[in-house]
């Protein structure tokens, strides 16, 4: 009888070529023969300087505001003391540039160079658009569901079926939105290699969304990035990053 024996190993590595990453070992012993497979089913920020710039941008050009005294309302009913709307930087030429760039780099160093970019609408179109450019390689991107009518396509553009696809996203919070298009890629035969995003909250929610789905996610900064960049630069006071973290810890019950 075969016999199955799983050990998980959780571990933070820093300062490792400048990245911050959580691999998962996952070893399975069967029939007596054992093999060790690595997950790579994290969230990783590429570089610290990177991601303090990329917040230092963010919050220069208002594509995320923090308002711990007047807190917003997300459209899930979530009272939150930040705002983010990447959409923001499509304004700002030398931004886009500096997006599509890292992004394009992240993408090359991560997983090589794949044959199709793939972006999450709506958000995520025009960024993806200009990454594929950048790499010079075919982009589609991916609805929440299909269209009510014509062709009542999910998945826009031409995707060959065992092709190399890398998803861009603008903004992760739950995961979920950009897992479903991860989900809608591997149902047409694509082979997803990870994803790509400008910005993370960080949410336990999200990673633990993206470790179920084995998907690998990389970023150009996160939420613990733009607190210490927010810090840094005299953004916000001390009272109000203990507000923002506090925050971070429960979102779903912070103000409720």
């Amino acid at each position: 009888k075969n016999s199955f024996t799983i050990f998980r190993t959780s571990t933070l590595l820093k300062s490792i070529f400048s990245k911050t990453v959580e691999i998962f070992l996952l070893s399975v012993k069967i029939i007596g023969q054992s093999f060790t497979k690595t997950l790579y089913i994290c969230i990783m920020v590429m570089n610290k300087d990177t991601a303090k710039k990329t917040a230092e941008i963010l919050l220069q050009i208002k594509a995320i505001k923090l308002q711990p005294k007047e807190p917003f309302t997300w459209a899930s009913g979530w009272k939150s003391p930040i705002y983010c709307d990447n959409r923001t930087t499509l304004s700002y030429p030398k931004i886009r540039t500096y997006l599509r760039e890292n992004l394009a780099k992240i993408i090359e160093d991560e997983y090589g160079r794949p044959d199709v970019i793939a972006g999450v609408a709506t958000g995520a179109i025009a960024i993806g658009v200009l990454v594929a450019q950048q790499l010079n390689i075919p982009f589609i991107y991916v609805r929440p569901e299909p269209k009510k009518h014509g062709r009542k396509n999910k998945i826009e553009g031409y995707l060959e079926k065992n092709k190399n696809v890398v998803v861009v996203e603008d903004l992760i919070s739950t995961g979920k939105s950009s897992l479903n298009a991860v989900a809608a890629l591997k149902e047409e035969g694509a082979n997803v290699k990870g994803m790509v995003a400008i910005f993370s909250y960080g949410f336990d929610v999200a990673v633990n969304n993206f470790k179920a789905a084995n998907v690998k996610l990389n970023t150009l900064s996160d939420y613990n990035h733009l607190l210490e960049q927010s810090i840094d630069s005299s953004y916000i006071s001390k009272n109000d990053l203990d507000t923002l973290q506090q925050w971070r810890e429960n979102p779903s019950k912070w103000k409720q």
